[in-house]
């Protein structure tokens, strides 16, 4: 069949703008979601960071900086990365094999951690921040001395800044606090920082700078023979493939990998790797969800659009067109529309992904470097996908007028057919039946398992939505019609249209229950999990103060703190994080579980913090035995007793004994180890947090900043305002979308009915009563809608919430009741205007 636009086509379009109108904007709207997470997920996919400590070195050996787990598919083993919390490590013997591959003039370990600066008479001011290096990477940096000699064992050399701070000069002596804890450095020299050394805060978060003797930085880095990274320095003319390649070989068996070009840079920021995360979530998951639903939307929207031209086609059946011609005339209105407004949804669309890329880049969650690449891909599946949804919608709507005989065809026209196809309706009891089936699942699994489920559970009641339409459409009419008929002769009659016209009642019910469902779950499954941990939180902290510092506390903090007046107990935490094994969907994968260091035995930490402990005891939480939140534990199928298999922040495996089971770990840290078993695994040795029970705040102020519970649980929920973001921002953009649906189909659905306008108004109706009559309708269809997406919501978000806290949803009433004005709000709008327009015509 050819799909040239013919005649009927073009005509159709010239002389019904209405429906086309309606239907160019649906398309529009789908390709600017596809488009807008296409191009985020490419930008995932290609991300980068060009290198920039590195710059000068042309390869960097590194230590994998991710872990992956090996599932066996049908199509082979599969394997999944998940970044490592923390900087895995490379042995520093590494860097005389590297030194002695060929084209190599020199392999320099590379060393950055965290340096507290203190007064050298031991005074009680809080400690300054430094970065410390090996001497050695001065080589690859660009730093050079401006005063004195490159230090030895005992000596450090100072940057511009750090001198300054510390007011010392060569052969002073600073006292300086590190993993090896505190002691007295001699001033060796004092140098100007290079490029290399200032492209980024290192790890201790300022801009002052220390370097070390590069036989002692792995001790005061708190890794003893590890380092960072190796940087390899080329003899001229070499290479830098051909010396990476000639390193990989020297380096075999050492596991270490052998980076150039932008790879270099993800070893200097691992940033890099939760970004390709988001932006893999946003752009993928997330952006699969919004394009079954904009194809869902386009799809109806295209549907409603033939449907309204029945009695065209009957006519055209009756005058002496083919099936054939009917179809093609379908199919060709398809192209002559779809394709312009894909391609004009593209630019909006890449606008979107601009500006949605650049919030998560001012929050933190992208790195400034990363830029976002627009290709042909996303743009062209957008387009494509836009032009095969309205070709599909089309046919499956016009199969019907095109296939019967043309005096039926002129009969159905005429009256809206009451019974609904077999097949639809059969799918759409299937759906009906998998979503309560898979709610069922849902509620009586935990974690990723209830999530996943949920996830399909809103799906197949969408799709059920969908697919009987029409008979809840007549139900709800039936329902609401009740409450209509104390409303005068208006709002009888909009009953009774509303029961009579199902499929069209049906057509305008669906983006909003659509817009409800969608937004409701997002943004109420946030407000539910912020709700339980806030109340976690403000219950599990039983200190009176708090200490943070942002570049970590003292490390005799805890010390300090028990000398303190009036003080009881004072238990520092090192907050970081491991991964887990987790079973979900069938499938294994490693969860970024929150874990907390702590030193102190448990009667100390009993008397700061409540975890709510169900199974076991604190007291046995020491060298090879943790405590872990009852959620994880149901998630990693372990108990009482059990080993747990976890990865420490920086990849090493261990699985200690789970000791204690609590009921707090989604406010507080999900599992709770000796800050001991920590030493080694994480770039910064420094506690972060002091809680402490009695004394005054004034007294630990020295200490860093001092807060009671309540100001840290309201900081730690401020932490958690990017996942709050996210969901509302996805929100936004589906129910936006199938807000903008929503007003789109019902204006098509009224400019439809100026024939029945104008015949209300020849039998004496005003146009008060008519506009009344349609504002009737309109709050029928907004309830309907609303009362539809919150039974998909509650039946989603139930089960769910029960998996991943144990409680049912937390729903804020005035955000909800604002979900529901909004809708009646669009309702009215997009009835009442359209109708007004088409009742100033002449002859109305």
């Amino acid at each position: 069949m050819s799909l040239k636009p013919n005649g009927l086509a073009r005509a159709a379009v010239r002389f019904k703008p209405a429906s086309f109108v309606g239907t160019f904007v649906a398309l529009m709207m789908s390709a600017l979601v596809v488009a807008a997470c296409g191009v985020l997920l490419e930008t995932g996919i290609r991300a980068s960071v060009p290198a920039e400590r590195y710059a000068n070195a042309p390869v960097v050996a590194a230590a994998d900086q991710s872990a992956r787990v090996v599932a066996d598919t049908v199509d082979g083993p599969e394997v999944t990365e998940f970044p490592l919390p923390d900087t895995a490590r490379v042995d520093t013997g590494l860097a005389a094999k590297a030194a002695g591959a060929p084209g190599a003039a020199d392999a320099v370990p590379d060393f950055t951690f965290p340096v507290h600066g203190l007064p050298e008479n031991g005074g009680d001011g809080p400690a300054g921040a430094l970065t410390g290096h090996g001497w050695g990477s001065h080589v690859f940096t660009g730093t050079a001395l401006s005063q004195g000699a490159a230090p030895r064992a005992g000596e450090v050399v100072l940057g511009a800044d750090a001198a300054r701070a510390a007011r010392a000069g060569v052969g002073d002596t600073v006292v300086l606090e590190t993993a090896d804890g505190r002691a007295g450095f001699r001033v060796s020299g004092l140098a100007e920082a290079g490029a290399g050394d200032t492209a980024r805060d290192g790890a201790g978060g300022g801009g002052a700078t220390a370097w070390f003797a590069d036989a002692e930085a792995p001790v005061l880095a708190g890794h003893p023979g590890k380092a960072d990274a190796i940087a390899v320095m080329a003899e001229d003319g070499v290479d830098p493939h051909a010396l990476a390649a000639a390193v990989e070989k020297a380096l075999t068996g050492s596991g270490a990998q052998t980076l150039t070009g932008d790879d270099r840079g993800e070893v200097e920021d691992h940033g890099l790797a939760y970004a390709k995360e988001t932006l893999f979530a946003v752009g993928g998951s997330f952006g699969g969800i919004a394009t079954l639903v904009a194809v869902f939307t386009a799809a109806g929207t295209v549907a409603l659009s033939v449907g309204q031209r029945t009695r065209e086609f009957a006519l055209l059946r009756a005058v002496g067109a083919t099936p054939r011609q009917i179809r093609r005339a379908v199919a060709a209105e398809a192209l002559l529309v779809a394709p312009l407004a894909g391609l004009l949804g593209c630019l909006p669309g890449i606008g979107l992904a601009h500006w949605w890329f650049g919030q998560m880049q001012d929050r933190g969650a992208v790195p400034e470097a990363v830029d976002v690449h627009v290709s042909g891909f996303p743009l062209l599946a957008a387009v494509g996908l836009g032009l095969l949804t309205a070709l599909g919608a089309g046919w499956a709507a016009g199969r019907r007028p095109a296939r019967i005989k043309p005096g039926q065809a002129l009969a159905e026209a005429s009256v809206e057919r009451l019974r609904p196809g077999v097949v639809r309706t059969v799918l759409g009891l299937a759906a009906v039946g998998g979503g309560s089936v898979l709610a069922g699942v849902a509620a009586s699994s935990a974690g990723a398992d209830a999530a996943n489920a949920s996830l399909g559970v809103v799906m197949l009641f969408m799709l059920a939505v969908a697919l009987l339409g029409p008979i809840l459409a007549r139900l709800c009419a039936a329902l609401f019609g009740l409450l209509l008929r104390g409303g005068g002769a208006s709002a009888s009659l909009a009953a009774a249209n509303s029961r009579t016209n199902s499929r069209r009642l049906a057509s305008a019910i669906t983006p909003i229950v659509l817009a409800m469902a969608f937004a409701s779950t997002l943004v109420f499954m946030h407000t539910s999990e912020s709700h339980v941990a806030s109340e976690q939180l403000r219950d599990g902290i039983t200190a009176d103060h708090v200490v943070t510092a942002p570049a970590g506390l003292p490390g005799d903090a805890v010390a300090r703190a028990a000398r303190a007046p009036g003080v009881d107990a004072a238990v520092s935490l090192l907050d970081t994080q491991v991964l887990v094994p987790v079973r979900g969907g069938g499938e294994t994968s490693l969860q970024a579980t929150a874990v907390q260091g702590v030193s102190g035995s448990a009667a100390r930490l009993a008397r700061v913090q409540d975890l709510d402990v169900r199974e076991g005891s604190l007291d046995r939480v020491g060298e090879g035995r943790v405590a872990i939140d009852r959620t994880l534990a149901t998630a990693a199928d372990v108990g009482l007793g059990d080993e747990l298999s976890l990865l420490l922040p920086d990849g090493t495996k261990a699985a200690p004994e789970v000791v204690a089971v609590y009921g707090r770990g989604l406010g507080l840290p999900a599992v709770t180890m000796d800050r001991a078993s920590l030493d080694g695994h994480v770039s910064s040795a420094f506690a972060d947090t002091l809680l402490v029970s009695g004394g005054d705040a004034e007294s630990l102020g020295a200490l860093g900043e001092v807060t009671d519970a309540s100001g840290y649980a309201l900081a730690q929920n401020v932490d958690r305002e990017f996942g709050a973001w996210a969901n509302y921002m996805m929100a936004a953009v589906l129910g936006g979308f199938a807000a903008v649906a929503a007003v789109n189909t019902l204006v098509m659905t009224v400019l439809d009915r100026r024939r029945e306008l104008r015949t209300l108004r020849l039998v004496g109706s005003t146009r008060r009563q008519v506009l009344r009559m349609l504002g009737w309708e309109s709050l029928l269809v907004s309830a309907a809608g609303v009362a539809l997406g919150t039974a998909i919501a509650m039946i989603t978000l139930t089960p769910m919430m029960r998996g991943l806290t144990g409680e049912l949803p937390h729903v804020p009433p005035l955000l909800y009741a604002a979900f529901a004005a909004t809708a009646a709000a669009l309702a009215l709008t997009a009835a009442i205007l359209p109708a007004r327009a088409a009742l100033r015509e002449r002859g109305a």
